[in-house]
C-alpha cells in the first residue's frame, strides 16, 4: 500500500474506488475488512483535503462597469 499523502487526488480516487469495490466483493475477511475500511476513511480525507485546497485557489473573475474582465480576486467561502 503505498503512502497516501503522497498521492494525487486522481490516485487517491482510484485507490478508494478499488477498495469500496474490495469491500462491496465479499470476498474479504473482517480483519481485511476493517483494514480496507481505515484506509478507505483515509484516502476520503485525503482527498477532501485536496479538493479544499483546490477550490483555495480557484479565483473569481472580477468584471468592470463595461462588463469586461478587470481582474481577479480569490473565491471567499469555500
Amino acid at each position: 500500500m503505498s503512502d497516501i499523502s503522497a498521492m494525487s487526488f486522481e490516485e487517491a480516487m482510484a485507490a478508494l474506488e478499488k477498495v469500496v469495490k474490495d469491500l462491496e466483493s465479499g470476498q474479504v475477511s473482517l480483519d481485511q475488512s476493517i483494514t480496507l475500511y481505515e484506509r478507505g476513511a483515509a484516502l476520503k480525507a485525503h482527498c477532501e483535503a485536496r479538493l479544499k485546497a483546490a477550490e483555495e485557489r480557484v479565483e473569481k473573475i472580477t468584471l468592470g462597469e463595461d462588463g469586461q474582465p478587470a481582474g481577479s480576486t480569490p473565491v471567499e467561502g469555500l
